[in-house]
């Protein structure tokens, strides 16, 4: 790759999976699989094009759009599309490669990609974001279909783009069809698909709890740190509260919530935040308005500021570094799960492992992101199915389906780390390994099978 421009966030992705994967079994007992992580690393196809828009005042603005098509050995390219300014193809490179594995894991037919634009929607009117929507959108229409490509949102890009985008898709090629997921419940989209990345973290960490504990612990009880303030973080903390466990934290970019002692983050206090999240308000405005129990920190992260049993960070990317592992493996964190993408730098995820090592059952039990958020994509492929099928599920039905699938991803990655990376004697198995293995596997095996490689 010497000969490429540099693309830290991708390589970052690769040498992650790469290394995993080297320092496994499975090289050995399958030493074609070499060649198909050299194959599976680069696209099967980057899609780059501008985007002209008018804003309120009748000036042209232009943007930069991607849709990377990373992989479709297991269905259509899925993945979402982010509005954000730091967006570029080494970022988007990394998302895609990353939901190659994850979407393998959830044991859907669907392959993985990512896409999106450097347009910021902060300061822009809801006039505006329309504009943009629909001219992404008259471009990507030419590369995506319910058989091709089915893109998402992601940061930046909300039901409401969704609904916009879409409109312009039906409008642009005259077909209705289950193109994007996301949608409104009133056409085409599924119940609890806005739920289903954090109440998805949540059963996975849960079912980490209980093979730990030997069935003896649960969320009850458990003290739960987590970051971000969207989606992902909303629903994660509305679910460990439902189960027993008592949230501390929650954070934007700017600075993070704490609870104070002895009390926790309520559901109305999430209400409340999901309020202020649709107006694009700042945490740091609770800080004087909010009549909750909570201390409004400005420029930290959570983790170095309370002592918790289970840490989630669900915002973005390297979100916990190496010294901030340090300080929840040292204060008695036990487990620690990706809400977001990539959420923990390599330096964390070493620290991590390495206390599962030395201190066995006393260190901390990592659980990467591309198994513990798998059931947003996981639901998404349900509203896929949905669509095919020209039917909705009620929510109990999709709930239901969401615990199987994440289930089943947990006992993979467990099953996949003892075959391949056996543990020592006490030792938990290496989640990130199983993970990084079976996802692969299966991507590899169905690229062998279709004459990929040889």
């Amino acid at each position: 790759m010497t000969n490429l421009p540099s693309e830290p966030e991708f390589e970052q992705a690769y040498h992650e999976l790469a290394s995993t994967i080297e320092n496994s079994s499975l090289f050995e007992k399958n030493p074609e699989y070499k060649k198909a992580l050299k194959v599976a690393s680069i696209p099967e196809r980057v899609i780059q094009f501008r985007v002209t828009w008018e804003d309120d005042k009748g000036e042209v603005q232009v943007n930069r759009g991607y849709r990377v098509q990373f992989n479709s050995a297991l269905g259509p390219y899925k993945g979402g599309l982010r509005f954000h300014p730091t967006v570029n193809l080494s970022v988007l490179k990394f998302l895609g490669f990353e939901q190659i594995f994850k979407n393998a894991l959830t044991g859907l037919q669907m392959g993985g990609g990512k896409g999106g634009a450097d347009f910021d929607p902060k300061g822009k009117s809801d006039n505006e974001i329309r504009k943009f929507c629909s001219a992404f959108m008259r471009e990507l229409s030419r590369h995506i279909g319910a058989d091709t490509d089915v893109p998402a949102g992601d940061i930046g890009v909300s039901p409401r783009e969704i609904g916009w985008m879409f409109g312009t898709y039906r409008t642009t090629v005259n077909k209705w069809e289950g193109v994007l997921t996301g949608k409104g419940g009133s056409w085409g989209g599924s119940l609890i698909r806005p739920e289903a990345t954090g109440y998805g973290l949540v059963y996975y960490v849960d079912h980490m709890i209980k093979y730990a504990s030997g069935g003896k612990e649960s969320f009850e009880g458990k003290k739960v740190a987590i970051s971000g303030s969207g989606n992902v973080a909303q629903y994660a903390a509305l679910k460990v509260i439902e189960l027993g466990g008592t949230v501390v934290s929650l954070s934007d970019s700017k600075g993070a919530i704490i609870s104070e002692e002895g009390s926790s983050i309520t559901p109305e206090l999430v209400n409340e935040i999901a309020a202020m999240k649709v107006e694009r308000k700042s945490l740091s405005e609770l800080a004087n308005t909010s009549s909750h129990k909570v201390t409004y920190k400005e420029g930290v992260r959570p983790w170095k500021e309370v002592k918790v049993d289970v840490a989630l960070p669900c915002a973005t990317q390297n979100e916990v570094s190496g010294e901030e592992a340090e300080a929840l493996a040292s204060s008695g964190a036990k487990f620690v799960a990706e809400g977001s993408n990539m959420g923990c730098t390599k330096e964390a995820i070493e620290v991590f492992e390495k206390t599962r090592k030395e201190k066995k059952n006393e260190g901390v039990w990592y659980g990467p992101g591309k198994a513990a958020n798998a059931g947003g994509v996981a639901v998404s492929g349900l509203e896929m199915a949905q669509n095919s099928s020209r039917i909705k599920w009620t929510s109990e039905e999709v709930d239901e389906k969401l615990k199987g699938i994440m289930e089943n991803c947990f006992n993979n990655c467990l099953e996949t780390a003892k075959e391949y990376v056996t543990p020592a004697e006490g030792e938990l198995p290496s989640l990130v390994a199983g993970a990084n293995i079976a996802g692969f596997s299966k991507v590899a095996a169905a690229m062998k099978d279709q004459g990929d490689w040889w």
